[in-house]
């Protein structure tokens, strides 16, 4: 009678295990302080800016084989690409190419004069 108790027990830990894992694999991205300096813009708001350069931003797309929501990689790409941007001296930021495999290039650019 032991064996199928060792075995639901077992069973119960790795469950408890692979759910651990889920979920620390879903942890937000967090804005800094500089980078909630940096705005996200459309390319027609940057005509009078100063490039600065690109930024590349990637995140996990799937955990454990499993896709992540879009909208929750998107938004995470955009905040760490705020950060980096942040870093450079630049005040905004425009996308440079579609979220390809959970990576995505943006545009830094210093639009307001210091």
């Amino acid at each position: 009678m032991q064996a199928p108790r060792r075995i639901a027990s077992s069973f119960c830990l790795l469950v408890l295990a692979g759910t651990a894992l889920l979920a620390g694999g879903c942890a937000t991205v967090e804005l800094t302080q500089a980078g909630a300096g940096v705005r996200l813009a459309d390319r027609g708001e940057i005509a009078s800016c100063e490039p600065l350069g690109k930024v590349t931003a990637s995140v996990e797309d799937k955990i454990a084989f499993v896709p992540r929501d879009p909208d929750a990689v998107a938004d995470n790409l955009k905040v760490l690409a705020r950060n980096a941007a942040a870093g450079m001296g630049a005040d905004s930021i425009v996308p440079a190419s579609k979220i390809e495999e959970g990576k995505q290039a943006f545009e830094a650019y210093r639009c307001l004069r210091k």
